[in-house]
């Protein structure tokens, strides 16, 4: 049964032009923007529910080259030494605030940094995030380069990563296909032993599943991203997955030297107990990616077969508002864009995700805005989604989530 998306009727304006520019425009840049005129659909465009609500499981009434055509061309500019600026800056907090909490030293500065160096964990892998995407800089042995030492910092292979993740992006919204967070279906899901199901379905487990998933992936799947021989790769792949798991040893080595000079205790707080938490951020940052409308009368579609394309894959994404943290994580709770447009850098994102608001109508979901500095109004899609989205049935072509009743009983 299609869940309904309840939509408010919107006056269309005829035509919107989204990206204008004069020529020499962008002093900066001296690029010259193409101008691109989209027209807006109509609402009498969109398919309906029986009830008359807009079917956003349906195919939209807009195309991808529409929405190219309205982010206006600065947008997709990659600068390099701004992209150098913003991991200088999380580069310089992670060391300070490790100088700052192991010189005071006191127990009620600990968890504080904890949290804070996290945080700023789950800042560098964004950046390194954003090297697999060739984002970082138009030099592809750059962003490589930069990749791998932002993502073996934090203990992550970078290349076995970027490559699983690329075939998320690719698949993202198929319900067999994709890599990352995917439903399962029932006849896995029957098959699942208790405590996979545990590890997988249920708070807080789940939210710690991201090494475990680079070891093992995702129910369903086999493979490792530390193989190199592991079907998550083709042979061609095989080097760069060795190069990354090289610096990966090489932090562990720094990891185990520190650790003689420092003492193991002052590793597990200086190190250990911050990457748990960068662990979570992780995993609820990518987890409410893709589950967990605000609207909790909404459900996400899933596709299979002929109903499934990268557009509408990508359209089943979900922005969301993480008060002051947004631009310490370098705006990757705005999403849409990105997983449609990868290539896009961080800092243009947000622009982005503007111009093509008007193309993309009700089919984008507007993000409930943060009640403070911290988020704390993501705690209730978080939690609602893990009690409702257990399965997905084995058949159809446009399905949702379905609750087990039994769950955890």
């Amino acid at each position: 049964m299609k869940q309904q998306a309840m939509v408010a009727p919107v006056a269309r304006r005829p035509l919107a032009v989204l990206a204008v520019a004069k020529p020499n425009a962008n002093k900066r840049t001296g690029v010259v923007p193409k101008v691109a005129a989209v027209a807006e659909p109509s609402l009498d465009m969109y398919k309906r529910n029986p009830d008359g609500t807009i079917d956003l499981s349906a195919a939209p009434p807009f195309t991808l080259q529409d929405l190219r055509n309205a982010i206006p061309a600065h947008c997709w500019e990659k600068n390099t030494m701004k992209s150098f600026g913003y991991l200088a800056v999380d580069v310089a907090v992670v060391f300070g605030l490790a100088a700052a909490a192991y010189t005071v030293n006191q127990p009620w500065l600990w968890p504080l940094y904890w949290v804070a160096q996290g945080t700023m964990f789950w800042a560098l892998f964004v950046v390194g995030h954003d090297c697999g995407h060739q984002s970082f800089s138009n030099n592809k042995t750059l962003n490589d380069f930069v990749g791998n030492i932002t993502h073996s910092s934090i203990l992550v292979p970078y290349h076995g990563w970027r490559i699983s993740h690329r075939t998320h992006h690719a698949n993202h919204g198929h319900v067999e296909n994709d890599e990352s967070w995917h439903p399962v279906p029932k006849s896995i899901y029957d098959k699942m032993e208790p405590l996979s199901r545990v590890g997988r379905l249920s708070l807080p487990w789940s939210m710690f599943a991201f090494p475990f998933y680079l070891w093992s992936r995702s129910p369903g799947k086999t493979g490792s991203h530390y193989d190199p021989s592991s079907d998550l790769f083709v042979p061609a792949e095989k080097p760069l997955v060795i190069t990354s798991n090289t610096f990966m040893i090489g932090m562990i080595g720094i990891l185990a030297a520190a650790t003689v000079a420092l003492g193991p205790l002052a590793m597990l707080n200086l190190y250990v107990l911050p990457y748990w938490l960068f662990v979570l951020w992780l995993d609820v940052v990518t987890y409410l990616h893709h589950h967990g409308a605000s609207d909790p009368k909404e459900k996400m579609p899933w596709y299979r077969g002929e109903e499934w394309s990268y557009l509408r894959g990508g359209l089943t994404c979900l922005d969301r508002d993480y008060g002051i943290f947004n631009k310490i994580h370098h705006d990757i709770g705005t999403h849409v864009v990105h997983h449609l447009f990868p290539q896009i850098p961080h800092y243009s994102i947000c622009e982005a995700t503007e111009a093509i608001k008007p193309v993309m109508g009700p089919y984008y979901r507007e993000p409930t805005k943060s009640p403070g500095p911290i988020p704390t109004h993501l705690i209730e899609p978080l939690v609602r989604s893990f009690r409702d989205d257990h399965y997905v049935a084995d058949s159809g072509d446009v399905v949702f989530y379905q609750r087990d009743p039994n769950f955890g009983k």
